[in-house]
């Protein structure tokens, strides 16, 4: 099967290259096709709506306001650091004759992979799996489970070997 258009996931885990370089290599069985790399930030932490002071006075107004002008641009940090992170892959894909475009999704990785596999029209998802068992993945979650039964396409996940990280209220995954 000759696989045209692959969407690659790729996370900032140890085998973020592999996935990688598994995705240009499909692509350059047949000698043509594109990549659309992809890196999904998680926002975990929600601002509370509540009262601040709980008065439910404008100080609660401008309280609120503040946290999520400094959430956003955080997001926004976050986002720049991953497109640049990407650049480098994309650059790699390029230098090796295969056109790639790139992209920064920011919500829940595995619904917003499939949604974009659909709306670009992938034939191929190439992802990795971290390898995490029992409570960490139902902790976690489990992204290559969620796209292998929700995919538009055929899937691809690269076994990796389980990481140990911190998670911290914005996290990047795939």
């Amino acid at each position: 099967m000759s696989f045209q258009k692959v969407l690659v996931a790729l996370d900032r885990s140890l085998q973020a290259s592999a996935v990688f370089e598994q995705a240009v290599s499909e692509v350059k069985v047949k000698g043509k096709g594109s990549l659309l790399l992809v890196h999904a930030l998680r926002m975990d932490a929600e601002i509370p709506t509540g009262t601040f002071m709980g008065l439910g006075t404008i100080a609660d107004l401008d309280t609120y306001g503040i946290l999520k002008r400094v959430q956003q641009e955080k997001i926004q940090q976050e986002r720049d650091k991953a497109i640049a992170w990407l650049q480098t892959y994309q650059q790699q894909a390029i230098a090796q004759g295969v056109p790639t475009e790139l992209t920064c999704l920011i919500g829940t990785p595995g619904a917003g992979i499939c949604e974009l596999a659909q709306s670009w029209g992938a034939d191929l998802i190439v992802l990795g799996r971290r390898g995490h068992q029992g409570i960490t993945e139902v902790m976690k979650g489990s992204v290559s489970n969620y796209v292998m039964h929700h995919a538009p396409c055929s899937v691809l996940v690269v076994q990796g070997m389980m990481e140990t990280s911190v998670a911290t209220p914005l996290e990047s995954v795939t």
